[in-house]
């Protein structure tokens, strides 16, 4: 928070850093390559919390919110899916009651970042039942203490877990009209719009999660022996190395080239997903490399490369699978077509 980690996009005078996604990209790719839970955390904060707000909110609920986020005073969250709508967020059940001065909500949400540390969260739920698929769920802004909002279990996750993942339960819970961010019913819209930035904050985490897992890699054979010299020598490791360096290139042109044009303001979709794509695979390359070229020791606790190799795998998941990106990549190239 006092580096400006927790506002890097917003502007300053909202109190955040005023940096653009080129910026971002490094910061969130910097922190990874050391700890990918802490890049986990920041990108969740930054680009859905936050900036969701700064994105949809007016400007009361910007002035409300947004100074305290982005010093890092309180955490954000943001809260999308459901047991029943993952990939198909669309599909969300959670209920918002309308009531006089505001909504009734109901519902869960699962595998929601700061879950039960966020003292703000983003939640989205159905408006309007009988609406249009795409037209019927709408955004709220939630806060620690309200009557009726609470976190549920925290997840005992495979990896990244130094970052908080837990459900988020609404009972009958009271949401007063300008807590209601952007048009009623606008919400998955919005959700579109976030998770596209959303995809280039992943591309960072699997960048920076794949250098630190080559970089773990690259040091060990210089200083392993067997046969007596450094298994560096051998062409069977340096060829490991050739390929995962080469990845670790390829990603960060990828996600470099969709943060300048997030930064210019043009059409992120495709850019976005095919950087979040091919960083999150690149990171699970590379992590299980890393681990392989450690030997016995990269299955050791002790040692960074299976640490790497644990927290590599949300990159392939979160904000969007592996499988929906090849998704939205395919109709952005035949659109119109």
């Amino acid at each position: 928070g006092e580096l400006g980690f927790l506002g890097i996009l917003c502007p300053e005078e909202m109190g955040g850093a005023g940096l653009g996604y080129v910026e971002y990209a490094l910061i969130i790719c910097e922190l990874s390559r050391v700890d990918p839970s802490v890049g986990l955390s920041l990108a969740a904060h930054n680009s859905l919390c936050t900036n969701h707000i700064y994105k949809f909110g007016n400007d009361a609920q910007r002035q409300r919110w947004l100074g305290a986020l982005a010093a890092g005073e309180k955490i954000g969250a943001w809260s999308l899916t459901e047991p029943d709508a993952g990939s198909d967020a669309a599909g969300t059940r959670s209920r918002a009651e309308k009531v006089d001065g505001g909504w009734i909500l109901n519902g869960s949400k699962t595998f929601t970042t700061h879950g039960t540390v966020g003292d703000v969260c983003v939640v989205f739920a159905v408006t309007d039942p009988d609406g249009p698929r795409h037209h019927n769920v709408s955004a709220f802004v939630l806060e620690k203490g309200m009557e009726g909002f609470r976190p549920g279990k925290k997840e005992n996750k495979l990896g990244t877990r130094a970052s908080d993942t837990a459900e988020v339960v609404m009972e009958n819970c009271f949401v007063p009209d300008d807590h209601l961010l952007g048009e009623r019913g606008d919400g998955f819209i919005q959700a579109l719009q976030i998770l596209d930035g959303g995809r280039i904050s992943i591309a960072a985490l699997g960048w920076g999660t794949a250098l630190g897992a080559y970089e773990t890699a690259r040091d060990h054979p210089r200083q392993r022996e067997q046969f007596g010299r450094p298994i560096a020598s051998f062409q069977a490791v340096q060829f490991h190395l050739a390929e995962m360096s080469t990845r670790v290139a390829a990603t960060e042109a990828l996600v470099m080239a969709a943060a300048e044009e997030m930064d210019r303001g043009g059409d992120i979709t495709r850019s976005a997903a095919q950087a979040k794509l091919f960083a999150g695979e690149a990171a699970v390359f590379c992590a299980e490399r890393g681990v392989q070229i450690h030997g016995g020791y990269g299955f050791i606790k002790e040692y960074r490369a299976e640490k790497f190799y644990r927290d590599c795998k949300i990159c392939t998941i979160g904000e969007g699978t592996s499988e929906i990106q090849r998704l939205v990549i395919s109709r952005q190239l035949l659109k119109g077509r």
